[in-house]
């Protein structure tokens, strides 16, 4: 079974067209209106990641929703930000039924999205290089149908603070330097793919690649809970990272 379908499937509450409010209700301790979130419902983390079971659930069911929210931002959802949306993060054609039941009930306003990025930002803090993957994906939906607008990077700008990404995050995932995109060529500068200025000490240097790399070995990225698409990615980043550190060591003969 596919990832989607393992954990959108599990997730009948989501999957099969209930109310979407009432299971953040139930998390919360709060009502909400049939097939739409509540203005300002805010269930707490604990309670949120108890309703949804596991970090796949949670990472499946937040980024269909914060995309979804997004895409409602500036108005009407439009078929571009839809297919943004399924080929950013692959929806098999078997499990795209259940998932669009989620994106179109989550879509009904774009309030709401704020506990689901608060909580993906606790529960991945472990693998902040993943959140950026997911911050650049959503800058990608938001470009779709034209221009950011400000109401857009007004929801972007609060999904990095729940995701707790710097500044230079940011900049990577806006300017479409993240993990989204491919390694770049062979003349890249490898401080920007270690995230770390040129007069970086050379312990610096060594601890920044020792430490992308624990966070971005598949292994360890598959025992986090992590989706397997994010782990194929993981694959070219760690090549990315290694061709950076090993050009670092040959230019100060390390």
């Amino acid at each position: 079974m596919s990832f989607w379908g393992k954990i959108i499937g599990g997730i009948a509450g989501f999957a099969t067209g209930g109310p979407l409010g009432a299971v953040l209700g139930a998390a919360a301790g709060h009502a909400a209106d049939a097939g739409a979130f509540r203005r300002r419902v805010t269930p707490d983390a604990a309670g949120l990641a108890a309703m949804l079971g596991s970090k796949e659930q949670l990472f499946a069911v937040s980024v269909v929703v914060l995309s979804a929210k997004l895409a409602k931002c500036d108005g009407p959802v439009v078929r571009e930000e839809i297919d943004s949306f399924k080929r950013l993060f692959r929806i098999p054609p078997e499990n795209m039924r259940d998932v669009a039941r989620l994106f179109d009930q989550a879509r009904e306003d774009s309030d709401g999205f704020e506990p689901f990025a608060d909580r993906l930002g606790e529960a991945f803090a472990d693998n902040r290089m993943m959140l950026e993957d997911v911050l650049g994906a959503l800058f990608q939906i938001a470009r779709a149908d034209g221009p950011l607008t400000r109401g857009e990077v007004r929801f972007l700008q609060r999904v990095q603070q729940g995701f707790g990404l710097d500044a230079t995050a940011w900049e990577r995932a806006r300017d479409g330097r993240g993990r989204m995109t491919s390694a770049g060529p062979p003349g890249v500068d490898p401080y920007q793919v270690l995230g770390i200025p040129p007069q970086a000490s050379d312990e610096e240097v060594r601890a920044t690649w020792r430490k992308l790399m624990r966070e971005n070995h598949p292994d360890a990225l598959a025992a986090r809970g992590v989706p397997a698409e994010f782990i194929r990615r993981a694959t070219d980043k760690v090549a990315e990272i290694n061709a950076a550190w090993d050009r670092i060591k040959r230019e100060r003969r390390l």
